[in-house]
């Protein structure tokens, strides 16, 4: 599962598209806790992640929500930066 971002100790993963299923999704990873948030709407629509952490990563799929789509489709990953503005 290639790393998407890393930003305040929280990792942001996408699966490679074959092992994967819809919807476009991110996985985040923090400590032991995990969510998968859409990647449409920055919903976590499973996991245990604080709101904290929930927040941080939903304003990092509205910063990015064009570019991690592309990665979805395209299955053409690169790291992507945490803008805390």
């Amino acid at each position: 599962m290639p790393v998407i971002s890393r930003f305040y100790g929280i990792t942001i993963k996408m699966y490679i598209r074959q092992k994967e299923h819809n919807p476009p999704h991110i996985h985040a990873i923090y400590g032991d806790c995990v969510g998968m948030f859409s990647i449409e709407d920055g919903e976590m629509f499973e996991g245990d992640l604080s709101s904290k952490e929930q927040k941080m990563v939903r304003h990092f799929i509205s910063c990015h929500k064009d570019e991690l789509l592309n990665m979805w489709e395209n299955q053409q990953f690169r790291l992507l930066s945490y803008d805390d503005k």
